[in-house]
């Protein structure tokens, strides 16, 4: 007799957290004419924490599937890679967004300067722990490398 636990009840944090970023898209979808405010440092801030620590997922998962499954974990550090190109991109975008204490534009990494001064873990340091990782695991050229043999098709 196998103790498999039930699909419905495996992995409750991660089902969590994907039913909370469906919550948060639903609730910035206009219902009105009125469109949603753009996105401030805050709501930036928080989603480069939440990319970061699935790029930390995906490279656990990467690094535990690839010796028994090599394709599989192949196709999972090239989503890590992603992640963190996603991951990348949104902490530079926060640094284009002003700040309510900006007076020029500086699209410098500061943590010292944010908005309610520095968090213990403010969004540059988040940012600089994940890229010690990709640099550990990941080449320059893979990267830069747009994303080959995507399709929209499952193979299957």
């Amino acid at each position: 007799m196998t103790s498999a636990t039930p699909v419905s009840d495996a992995y409750p944090y991660l089902r969590a957290a994907s039913a909370g970023v469906r919550h948060h898209t639903r609730a910035l979808t206009p219902r009105e004419q009125t469109a949603p405010p753009p996105a401030d440092r805050v709501h930036l801030d928080v989603l480069h924490a939440h990319l970061t620590a699935l790029h930390q997922l995906l490279d656990h998962l990467a690094t535990t599937t690839r010796p028994p499954h090599s394709a599989a974990g192949r196709q999972l550090a090239t989503a890590h890679t992603r992640l963190w190109q996603s991951a990348a991109a949104v902490h530079e975008a926060f640094h284009l967004l002003p700040s309510a204490n900006d007076t020029a534009t500086d699209a410098g990494c500061h943590p010292e300067r944010l908005p309610d001064g520095p968090p213990v873990l403010t969004i540059c340091q988040r940012h600089l722990a994940a890229g010690h990782v990709v640099r550990r695991k990941t080449t320059p050229s893979d990267l830069n490398t747009p994303l080959h043999g995507h399709t929209t098709t499952c193979s299957q």
